[in-house]
């Protein structure tokens, strides 16, 4: 992992003492949910003389790429860091001089993770362990400093119509989605409003505003998230908290591939309807028109503004179908306006 060494990674006195070789750290008693330090990880931690006192790990020094100020850098905590719009970010950031914490499932991913250019930094973690989500997040913050961006990222599409899909499919689906990404910021918030700053950002999708068959329980944890998070926004705007929802679109990524989780076909009567959507959504992974990178790069202007949005659509798709379902949600609540308001109590007086 390239780095510069500056005076930020200068030993402290407790730490001035004899060089170590180089280590391969184990997983902590924790075993592979990680916690507190790379040290949990799994992954080499290779350790580099300074000339200033005892060698410093790689990934525990607050080193910075070369031409970033360390005055614009922020620490990053970024879920679900392996593959798609998590890993391009997680990239990007990086490479922008900014430290990057990512989860991960393995420790292989961790190596992989770790071996990327720039300040980054692997926990490997399972999101609906939240035990272990808080001994990420407040190891992160002793070890590594304060968070300044949670990218709550990690998750997963189902696929399934919803009379074919089982219970099971739908607590997992929100296990991971809603209670995962919940249970992550609920470990951050207490760290920014004590500070009175940050920035919590979670990846929902287009998904998430809009609707099509098949995707009724992926919606529906999408649909919860963004109810989640617009309400949070308006209870810590006084912190100096900031809440956004980023709202991909299509992206060439692998999520309508191998990683969306798809329940088998069973009920005849659906099949005009669903097989030609299935057909497309296996047919277009690898062809979307989302570019991640770009995406990465968006994301990155959004937190670096000074008023950041609620809400942040990614991609000409997510603009124009999102955009149609507003118009057609207005239409329809327009045409039967007169019957909504004919639900009061006679003496209230009606302004709608």
């Amino acid at each position: 992992m390239p780095f510069t060494i500056g005076p930020e990674c200068a030993p402290t006195a407790r730490e001035r003492g004899t060089a170590s070789p180089p280590v391969r750290l184990s997983p902590g008693r924790s075993g592979p949910l990680g916690s507190r330090s790379a040290a949990d990880s799994g992954a080499e931690v290779e350790r580099v003389e300074t000339g200033r006192g005892p060698a410093v790990p790689v990934g525990l020094c607050s080193h910075r790429t070369k031409g970033t100020p360390v005055s614009d850098t922020k620490t990053f905590l970024i879920t679900g860091v392996s593959t798609g719009l998590g890993h391009a970010l997680a990239h990007t950031a990086a490479a922008a001089g900014h430290r990057v914490v990512g989860t991960v499932r393995t420790p292989a991913d961790a190596r992989a993770f770790e071996a990327l250019a720039g300040d980054t930094h692997a926990r490997i973690l399972d999101v609906t362990d939240h035990d272990a989500v808080h001994r990420v997040v407040d190891g992160t913050e002793r070890d590594l400093g304060p968070v300044d961006v949670l990218v709550a990222n990690a998750g997963y599409g189902h696929e399934g119509l919803f009379e074919e899909s089982s219970m099971d499919d739908l607590r997992r689906q929100f296990e991971v989605n809603v209670f995962g990404t919940v249970a992550v910021i609920k470990a951050v918030l207490p760290h920014m409003r004590e500070r009175r700053s940050g920035h919590i950002i979670a990846v929902t999708s287009m998904g998430g505003l809009i609707t099509m068959p098949g995707l009724g329980f992926y919606h529906g944890s999408k649909f919860a998230v963004e109810g989640i998070l617009e309400t949070l926004g308006k209870e810590v705007a006084d912190f100096g908290i900031h809440v956004t929802a980023v709202e991909p679109g299509s992206f060439r990524t692998d999520w309508s591939g191998r990683s969306m989780i798809r329940t088998p076909r069973v009920i005849a009567d659906y099949d005009e309807l669903f097989e030609p959507l299935r057909d497309w959504r296996i047919r277009a992974a690898g062809t979307q028109p989302g570019d991640p990178d770009k995406a990465a790069a968006a994301v990155l202007r959004m937190v670096a503004a000074d008023r950041p949005p609620t809400r942040l659509l990614l991609g000409t798709d997510a603009l124009r179908l999102v955009r149609a379902g507003r118009d057609a949600f207005d239409r329809e609540m327009l045409a039967w306006s007169e019957l909504s308001a004919s639900t009061d109590f006679d003496d209230v007086s009606r302004s709608a």
